[in-house]
């Protein structure tokens, strides 16, 4: 009889701790305790209304509710999750605290949770909206994160916080208010793709952050765009900079990045600016409506700019040094709005050179009370002479193969994204 016994147990145990569904109802303490009651695999599915927070998700679990609103004490963080492959789905989630030294967020994902995903989630005020702390592989897809813009901007925090997440991937999640949109500091190995930025400092800044790709976002109307920081080994492709303004693309001791494809629109101050960054390509991105197209600075080396196109900017590059640095990769160049030329054998590429700076643009940056002499006739025959007798002219950017053409750089118009 013991034989047939265990038999029946080896069939039935294995069907009683097969995972459950589990409806939550709001009430005192509801989420706390039904994720204290539920098991490993078991789905809580939480039912309209108001869900009472903070609560640590302690077990893998999968919490849904498109209807149900967990909301914080206004102290701490509201959801703290723990364990590995935790899904939270479809949920709204508010009243984190105001301590950024605490790291408060509408959700921590901290290390150990790994192979967790958060999707389709609302983060409606929070100081942080999400943050990835230690956890690896995790996906956050699809979220609508609006910070706090009711706090001085050094006190707000970034929609997204990252920090040691190898593996990430952000994806198709819009972004508003708050001080940056992504912020990384110190995590390498991650995918971020077709996200919207909107009413930000920064939309997208990297600090010490390596091997990442960050393709096909969109940001509009922050005050900068894409900064990356002391990262190397970029690969950064169809980005948008709408409206930004101060920098559509900011590169601070950045190396070895591929940045091509992107495009800065209604810029701002400068489009692109280059400082103390090496061997990277920049290669068909398009820079237009700026104050400056490119700052290049502090000793910059090894970058190859091919295919760009420089339409419209005030000053298309502001380049303080006295090397001769020759923009073209190869017999390709780059196309300039304000390059005059002709093309006889109609190949693609101007038959002179552009040279887009000269001894009096050096004099200004240097000293900026020069403008008063912009209109003296000395200064109007030196630029005069120095366009005539290129001998003349002190080192710089030049561009031996010009193209006549913008065609090719920016954005593709059929990937662009809202």
């Amino acid at each position: 009889m013991r034989l047939p016994a265990l038999a029946l147990f080896l069939l039935v145990g294995p069907l009683t701790l097969q995972a459950e569904t589990i409806h939550v109802r709001p009430g005192p303490e509801a989420l706390a305790r039904a994720i204290s009651a539920a098991r490993p695999g078991d789905e809580l599915i939480l039912h309209e209304g108001r869900y009472a927070g903070p609560a640590v998700i302690d077990k893998s679990l999968t919490l849904t509710g498109p209807l149900a609103r967990i909301v914080g004490p206004g102290e701490g963080s509201v959801l703290t999750v723990t364990a590995p492959d935790v899904t939270i789905a479809g949920v709204t989630i508010a009243g984190a605290g105001a301590r950024l030294d605490k790291l408060d967020s509408g959700i921590r994902l901290m290390k150990g949770a790994n192979g967790s995903s958060v999707e389709g989630v609302t983060l409606d005020g929070n100081l942080i909206g999400i943050d990835v702390h230690g956890a690896k592989h995790v996906t956050l897809r699809g979220n609508s994160i609006q910070g706090r813009n009711d706090l001085r901007v050094a006190e707000r925090g970034p929609g997204i916080y990252v920090w040691n997440a190898p593996g990430l991937v952000v994806e198709d999640n819009h972004i508003s208010k708050g001080r940056d949109g992504v912020f990384i500091t110190t995590s390498d190995e991650a995918v971020y793709r077709r996200n919207t930025f909107t009413d930000l400092r920064f939309a997208f800044h990297s600090m010490y952050a390596n091997r990442i790709e960050v393709t096909d976002n969109v940001s509009r109307g922050n005050d900068m765009g894409f900064a990356f920081m002391y990262s190397t080994r970029l690969k950064v492709e169809r980005n948008l900079s709408d409206g930004d303004a101060n920098h559509g693309f900011f590169m601070n001791f950045a190396n070895k990045a591929e940045m091509r494809r992107n495009e800065v629109r209604n810029g701002g101050e400068k489009c692109l600016f280059i400082y103390n960054s090496n061997n990277n390509l920049f290669e068909a991105n398009r820079f237009e409506g700026c104050g400056i197209g490119v700052h290049f600075t502090a000793g910059s080396q090894g970058n190859v700019l091919t295919g760009n196109a420089f339409v419209g900017n005030r000053t298309q590059v502001k380049y303080v040094g006295t090397r001769w640095l020759e923009w073209s990769d190869g017999e390709r160049g780059n196309y300039w709005s304000d390059h005059v030329a002709f093309d006889v054998n109609g190949d693609g590429t101007a038959d002179s050179p552009y040279r887009p700076n000269d001894s009096i643009d050096r004099l200004v940056w240097s000293q900026p009370m020069a403008k008063l002499l912009m209109g003296a006739p000395a200064m109007q025959l030196i630029r005069w002479s120095q366009s005539r007798f290129p001998g003349l002219l002190p080192g710089g950017v030049i561009d031996n193969h010009p193209l006549v053409s913008p065609e090719g750089a920016g954005v593709p118009a059929e990937e662009e994204r809202s």
